[in-house]
């Protein structure tokens, strides 16, 4: 990049920048979007966005190193629509590898950049209550409640919480509950400015098989249409329900990007055009 370009760059973000701080930004890291050289873009994105005065939040899932671990103990997944049948067993591996290995790496990774991220999981301070979604899932949950004390205080101290997506019951049981809800949930809980969802696909399209037909910006109730349309396909279902359930609670716009492109956060964040699907609340709700 010559210098009159990234100069260009530079003038391009600072509306964006000057509008944005301040503001708490959520943003869900997971799935097929991880990955070592991912992450690390990944890294440099959130600590960049917490320089100029952004609060980004992280909210992480690991389906992927959750399912390498259980084969590797020799222990079987299965699946019932989608979800992932967790008995007692399957519980202690996820939480395992959620909070002991995908949290600590990824507190790591943003940490090489200064000491900004602090490791949790919902289990801590009663951040995230939960309750049994299925008796057939076994310990897998919805988010009940969102307790944002926690978070509140770490943002005080000027801090990047990195959330784990373990929740616990009344009883102190604790179930696992998709990152996808979670960051939903946690943006709803903070009046986030926005929450952005990290995938392995540039955002939604009109047709699932057709990149060229890209849906930039759309209100929650177009993306409604889309979904009974069967526009979204079923990997994408948790994002788009997660999203319309944070835009019609008051979060400012959510966000569907590839987490695989280089530092797809600032393009997203920062620039005019975006690069993913951005969803607004329905202009009444604006009114």
């Amino acid at each position: 990049m010559d210098a009159e370009l990234a100069a260009h760059v530079l003038a391009e973000a600072l509306p964006y920048i000057q509008r944005f701080r301040g503001r708490v930004v959520v943003v869900k890291y997971g799935g097929n979007a991880m990955g070592p050289d991912s992450e690390r873009y990944f890294a440099q994105d959130v600590a960049l966005m917490h320089s100029v005065g952004l609060k980004p939040v992280v909210v992480h899932g690991g389906g992927p190193q959750i399912t390498e671990m259980m084969d590797r103990l020799g222990k079987e997944t299965s699946f019932v629509d989608g979800l992932r049948v967790t008995d007692a067993e399957s519980l202690e591996i996820t939480r395992m590898v959620l909070v002991g290995k995908v949290n600590r790496e990824l507190v790591a990774s943003i940490n090489r950049h200064g000491p900004l991220a602090v490791g949790v999981s919902g289990e801590d301070a009663g951040l995230i209550t939960a309750t049994p979604r299925d008796p057939a899932l076994g310990f897998v949950g919805d988010v009940a409640r969102v307790n944002p004390v926690l978070i509140h205080r770490l943002l005080a101290e000027d801090l990047v919480p990195v959330i784990a997506t373990i929740g616990v019951d009344a009883d102190g049981q604790a179930y696992n509950i998709n990152a996808d809800t979670v960051a939903g949930a946690v943006a709803v809980a903070l009046e986030a400015e926005k929450v952005v969802f990290l995938t392995d696909i540039e955002g939604l399209r009109r047709n699932v098989d057709d990149a060229a037909s890209l849906v930039s910006v759309c209100s929650a109730a177009e993306l409604r249409e889309l979904v009974l349309d069967g526009a979204v396909s079923s990997g994408m279902i948790p994002k788009t329900d997660a999203a319309l359930a944070a835009v019609e609670a008051g979060v400012g716009s959510a966000h569907l990007v590839d987490g695989r492109r280089p530092h797809v956060l600032l393009l997203e964040l920062f620039t005019d055009e975006g690069i993913g699907t951005m969803i607004t609340p329905d202009p009444e709700e604006l009114a």
